[in-house]
C-alpha cells in the first residue's frame, strides 16, 4: 500500500509527531445555540466571547488545533491546514472566525488519529480528523456536535464479483479487510455480518494493500476517502455503492469534560444555521457523495 497511499487521502492510518505551526482564523461573534450530537451545559452567547473564552484554552491568546500529519485531501490540501483548503481546514478556520480569533491567533498541531481519541490531558483545544462519534470513544474525550455526517462505502478492485453482485445476500458472502478501530470495521461486523471473519490490519494502509494484492474482496470506509482511495491511491479500484445513513458523524475531539465544546457546538450551531457547512461541503466534498446507495 505504501507505493499508493503516499499521495492523498485518509490520514486515519498514519502516526506523527506533535509539531505547531502557525496558521490563521478570523473575527465574528459567537454562535446562538448547540447543535445535535453531543451533550454540553447551556450558556449565555456572552460567555463565548474570545475574552470570555480564553481561561479555557490550551495555550494563552490562540485556539490550538489539531489534526494528523500528513493531512490529506479532500479534508485539507497539499498538506498544509494553514491555507484554509480542504473541508476540514475551511471548517476550522469557520468555526475560529466564530469564536473571534484572528488570523495569527490560530495554531495547528499533529496529533496521530489513533491517539487523538485516547485517555489523558490534550495538547490542543480541538483535533479535528475525521474522528466518527461513538459511545465507546466518548467515554474518554469529549465530542462536539456533528460538522459532518457520514457514509459508508465499498472499496474493490474493478472487475471483481463484487462490483456488480452486491445483493444484501451476495454482500456476506466476500471477504473483507480494513483497519482495526475503525467504524468501517464496525459497519462490517454489525450491518454486513459477512459469513467469513474480516482481516484485521493494524493499518488501513495494509488495508488497501491486501485489496490490491487481492488477499481480500473489498474494504469499507466513509466515502468521500473511499472515493479518494479509488480515483488517486488504490491501482485498478472504483468505489462500488455506498451504504444508507446510520447516524455516524464526525465530531471535533475535546479532552474529557473541557467546557469549550459548549461555546464551539454554538459556533458549528450557527454555520449550520447560515448555510456555511453546507456550501463548505458542496465545495470541497460534492464530488465525492454521487454514488448509488445500496441495502448491506
Amino acid at each position: 500500500m505504501a507505493s499508493t497511499l503516499g499521495v492523498g487521502g485518509m490520514r486515519r492510518f498514519l502516526t506523527a509527531a506533535s509539531a505547531a505551526i502557525v496558521i490563521s482564523g478570523g473575527l465574528a461573534a459567537c454562535g446562538s445555540s448547540p447543535g445535535g450530537g453531543a451533550a454540553s451545559p447551556s450558556a449565555p452567547a456572552a460567555s463565548c466571547t474570545r475574552a470570555a473564552i480564553s481561561h479555557l484554552l490550551y495555550r494563552p491568546g490562540v485556539l490550538t488545533v489539531a489534526t494528523d500529519n500528513p493531512a490529506y485531501t479532500p479534508w485539507f490540501e497539499n498538506n498544509d491546514p494553514a491555507n484554509g483548503k480542504g473541508y476540514e481546514s475551511a471548517v476550522a478556520y469557520a468555526i475560529a472566525r466564530q469564536l473571534g480569533f484572528a488570523r495569527h491567533q490560530v495554531v495547528w498541531v499533529h496529533e496521530s488519529f489513533n491517539s487523538s481519541y485516547g485517555p489523558g490531558p490534550k495538547p490542543f483545544d480541538f483535533d479535528i480528523n475525521e474522528i466518527s462519534y461513538t459511545p465507546q470513544r466518548a467515554q474518554a474525550v469529549t465530542f462536539s456536535a456533528s460538522y459532518y455526517d457520514v457514509q459508508q462505502a465499498i472499496v474493490a478492485l474493478k472487475g471483481t464479483p463484487i462490483v456488480t453482485r452486491h445483493s444484501p445476500a451476495q454482500l456476506r458472502t466476500y471477504l473483507y479487510g480494513d483497519q482495526i478501530g475503525t467504524t468501517g470495521l464496525a459497519y462490517i461486523d454489525e450491518h454486513i455480518r459477512p459469513v467469513q471473519t474480516p482481516k484485521v490490519f493494524n493499518t488501513l494502509a495494509e488495508a488497501a494493500a491486501a485489496l490490491e494484492a487481492h488477499r481480500v474482496d473489498a474494504i469499507v470506509v466513509d466515502t468521500p476517502d473511499g472515493q479518494y482511495m479509488a480515483t488517486a491511491q488504490i491501482k485498478h479500484a472504483v468505489l462500488v455503492a455506498q451504504f444508507p445513513s446510520t447516524g455516524e458523524h464526525y465530531g471535533l475531539v475535546f479532552a474529557k469534560g473541557n467546557p469549550l465544546v459548549t461555546c464551539v457546538n454554538r459556533a458549528i450551531a450557527a454555520l449550520k444555521a447560515n448555510g456555511t457547512l453546507a456550501a463548505l461541503q458542496k465545495q470541497y466534498l460534492g464530488i465525492y457523495l454521487k454514488f448509488p446507495t445500496i441495502a448491506p
